[in-house]
């Protein structure tokens, strides 16, 4: 059965006078059965769903950092793959795993079994569209007995306990699946907590799964709200309305006390787009002259404030082995004369630095000779125009190891032909081989050397920019413990994250 992603949701913009009582009314009650309990988590999220929460999506990274879903593996803090509801994996020839199973139960009370995985990562290789993690890629899983699953590859995969730590491959029940071209997240996952409710694309309610393999939490659920104002989270958190803040710009960390910002190095980068399929930018020497026409360095001192490194490569800050590795572009293009051409320079304000990042674009760019128009939108209500081609550029902040922990997949995903997620939409041989070439290799150094080889052709089009390597800054409250902080972005409450 295809599993199709539903329509896309309009972002409610909540304002800073009415998110305390946003919260108020599903929060700690402070009654003192709430607190023999553990109270609740009140959490500020910075994306609002753009995909009716579908797990195959961006909004797998949402669930994911809510606690809700688990996947068979996942990435310890070096980036390498990790037990998860998988205990253990073997490589039985160049096409085909052993994952074992851990005992664990599903939110719905039933267990966690060899084929009721299979069946869920079947259907997440039927989505359409087809999640992430599995771009160029043919899986197929079948259980084996209770306790072990079964994963063949059509091409040898050596990074697949790797592919299979990605959000978007989250093993949930058969329950999820009942209603046609629809997966139903409630009480369906595997994670300490457990999806309750969704109210549209503003909040979301969560309750302790108590039953869960790694321990009991000690929070006894979470209210998430979506709030994109970057400046109505911090104000929130300062106030003590809320306990958690994702994102906080980097305009209003100094108004937060020390103790309750924390800055963490990320595989983040923000690059600059460019629509190399059609319009202005599909002439390489166009694309050049932009390249040639941005200051990096005015965007990582100015704009993030010091929050920020200037951008040099598609990886970033956190992926420490590639600087030594990294390669000169190749194949650039002499810059051309703009003389006035006319550009649409489009990005979202869920990140509040990247309206400022292209205010200064702009202005970089018609200092080249463009002629430019900024367009700015919530980012659920522009993906689909990015994606379609119907901007000339756009700023992107994005997370280079998100989707599978393995650096190959955002080039594949990214910037090849029949990449999912392309929104520079480039279409290049020469890149193509490249990223084939880093996918075929296992041997790991060999590998990191296959993918400085392919971002020095990808760069080498001017498709792709780097502007920044961000690191992000997190608002936590004073009495806040065990907030999770990582690199690749996919955590944010766990088991022991409490107040």
């Amino acid at each position: 059965m295809t599993r199709v992603r539903s329509s896309r949701l309009l972002a409610s913009v909540l304002l800073i006078p009415l998110l305390a009582g946003c919260f108020a009314s599903g929060g700690d009650t402070g009654s003192s059965g709430d607190a023999e309990d553990g109270s609740r988590l009140r959490v500020a999220l910075a994306f609002p769903p753009a995909e009716n929460l579908s797990p195959y999506g961006a909004d797998a990274t949402i669930l994911s950092r809510l606690g809700v879903t688990e996947r068979l593996t996942a990435l310890d803090a070096n980036g390498a793959a990790a037990p998860a509801l998988a205990v253990s994996w073997q490589r039985k020839d160049a096409r085909t795993w052993l994952f074992t199973l851990r005992e664990a139960t599903f939110q719905d009370g039933t267990d966690v079994t060899a084929q009721a995985v299979a069946a869920s990562l079947t259907e997440a290789t039927e989505a359409e569209p087809e999640p992430a993690a599995l771009s160029g890629v043919t899986l197929t899983a079948k259980a084996e007995g209770r306790s072990a699953v079964r994963i063949t590859t059509g091409e040898p995969d050596p990074v697949l306990p790797l592919r299979l730590a990605s959000p978007s491959l989250a093993v949930l029940s058969a329950k999820a699946y009942e209603e046609k071209d629809r997966v139903d997240l409630v009480g369906t996952a595997t994670g300490p907590f457990e999806l309750t409710k969704v109210t549209g694309s503003s909040s979301a309610t969560l309750d302790r799964h108590d039953d869960y393999w790694g321990g009991r939490a000690q929070a006894s659920g979470i209210d998430a709200k979506f709030v994109a104002d970057g400046t109505a989270r911090t104000a929130a958190l300062r106030t003590g309305d809320i306990d958690l803040a994702e994102a906080v710009p980097v305009a209003q960390a100094a108004s937060l006390e020390e103790d309750t910002r924390r800055e963490t190095a990320t595989t983040r980068t923000t690059s600059l787009l460019l629509n190399s399929r059609s319009g202005v930018f599909k002439d390489a020497k166009l694309r050049a002259a932009a390249r040639a026409a941005v200051d990096t360095s005015a965007l990582a001192d100015g704009v993030y404030e010091g929050h920020a490194d200037a951008g040099v490569g598609i990886y970033g800050s956190a992926v420490t082995w590639a600087e030594g590795k990294r390669q000169q572009p190749v194949g650039r293009a002499r810059a051309a004369q703009p003389d006035g051409t006319s550009i649409t320079l489009a990005t979202y304000d869920n990140r509040p630095e990247l309206p400022e990042v292209a205010q200064v674009l702009k202005q970089q760019l018609e200092k080249a000779g463009f002629k430019v128009t900024l367009e700015v939108r919530e980012y659920s209500r522009i993906e689909s125009d990015a994606l379609a081609g119907r901007f000339d550029a756009f700023v992107l902040a994005r997370n280079s190891l998100v989707d599978t922990g393995d650096p190959v997949a955002v080039l594949a995903g990214d910037f090849t032909c029949d990449g999912g997620y392309n929104l520079a939409l480039l279409c290049d041989k020469d890149v193509d081989r490249a990223v084939a070439r880093a996918e075929a290799t296992s041997d790991t150094a060999e590998r990191q050397d296959a993918v400085m080889a392919a971002e020095a052709r990808i760069l080498g089009t001017d498709a792709v920019v780097p502007l920044v390597h961000q690191r992000v800054i997190t608002g936590v409250g004073a009495d806040v413990r065990g907030a999770l902080l990582d690199p690749y972005e996919r955590t944010l409450v766990g088991t022991g994250t409490r107040r």
